[in-house]
């Protein structure tokens, strides 16, 4: 019971640095870098778990866990999460950019301005 306290505040922290990871600007090259990584990394743990399933039972059991389907299951809810809420905040941005779009859109088709949308008609 003592030893799950280790997974407990692993858990925790990949939900806080998930939070952080939303809080910080969403562009740019480095978040590009830190979405491949952690794909190259998930992509590596799911290796390892099928080839050597006894050592994620190992790990399990070493952080507190007593299974190591227990603890997949826990790595898997932790990256589903994480996604959902990336997912969430792309909508975001693309909805603001879309809102951004519709409103040049309508500004460039208003009668008298001399936009482009005044060159269709």
């Amino acid at each position: 019971m003592d030893n799950q306290i280790i997974i407990k505040i692993a858990l925790i922290a990949a939900l806080a640095i998930f939070a952080v990871f939303l809080m910080l600007p969403g562009s740019g090259a480095r978040h590009l870098a830190l979405r491949r990584l952690s794909m190259i990394g998930l992509f590596a743990v799911a290796v390892v778990a099928v080839v050597f399933p006894q050592l994620i039972n190992e790990i399990a059991n070493a952080v507190g866990v007593g299974r190591g389907t227990d603890l997949l299951l826990y790595g898997l809810i932790v990256v589903f999460i994480g996604n959902s809420l990336a997912a969430s905040r792309r909508n975001r941005h693309m909805e603001r950019e879309l809102t951004q779009l519709a409103r040049a859109v309508a500004l460039a088709d208003a009668p008298g301005h001399t936009g482009r949308g005044s060159e269709r008609r």
